[in-house]
């Protein structure tokens, strides 16, 4: 079957593993303390606060829910709570050119050329559909965002959920098989396939500096660039 669209996840796969972990974690996990005790009652900032705090078990002080906020990103978890609030906090480092965004040169080439081409493309990350936005506003090649048809996060369902990617091609109103989705863990891949849209492993040296081979694919078509991709 043709593809009709792309979507694609960020880390690890347009973007560097590095940039996220090394850049955008720790500036967020510096930031949380001074963001909280100065925005925590803003109504955006209180819902995820509010339900942090009742994860644990109920009420809490806003330095314990830090503690817990810093102890998320310490193991990278992927909560939505933890992402929305990250991206906030980015949206300030953005704004101030802390930082851009990492993209790696052959996505910054061959984005824009299937764009051209006509085929609409969608995101599906962990990070919140804010922080999406605001990584392809302020990246390395520019603002990318009018590139993008659409934006999906974890409130559509966790990336290792076949039920997710079902979810997201009823949302763009194509048949699964039509849409190839673009990745970097396999498990995703092995989710999307199960909703039954096309597959492609992104396995870049600078992440991943042994090649994945054989059983380790998983069964899915391997690259090692955007270029490779041929669509």
């Amino acid at each position: 079957m043709p593809v009709r669209a792309i979507l694609t996840d960020i880390e690890g796969t347009t973007s560097s593993i590095s940039f996220v972990k090394d850049v955008l974690f720790p500036y967020a996990r510096r930031a949380l303390p001074d963001f909280v005790r100065e925005r925590g009652q803003d109504p955006d900032v209180r819902r995820w606060l509010d339900a942090v705090a009742l994860e644990q078990g109920g009420l809490c002080e806003d330095a314990m829910i830090v503690e817990v906020l810093q102890g998320w990103i310490d193991e990278d978890r992927k909560h939505t709570a933890l992402k929305a609030l990250q991206g906030m906090i980015w949206d300030a480092g953005y704004r101030h050119a802390d930082f851009t965004a990492h993209l790696y040169p052959d996505a910054a080439r061959m984005l824009p050329q299937w764009h051209a081409a006509g085929l609409p493309m969608y995101v599906y990350s962990s990070g919140s559909v804010p922080a999406q936005r605001l990584f392809f506003g302020h990246s390395d090649a520019g603002d990318l965002t009018s590139l993008f048809s659409g934006w999906f996060d974890t409130e559509v369902g966790g990336k290792r959920e076949a039920r997710s990617y079902r979810a997201i091609a009823q949302a763009v109103t194509m048949a699964a098989g039509e849409i190839l989705f673009l990745s970097d863990v396999v498990e995703e891949l092995d989710a999307a396939r199960d909703a039954g849209m096309q597959t492609v492993l992104v396995d870049r040296r600078e992440d991943y500096p042994q090649p994945r081979t054989g059983e380790a694919t998983h069964g899915h078509r391997r690259v090692e660039t955007f270029e490779d991709i041929g669509v």
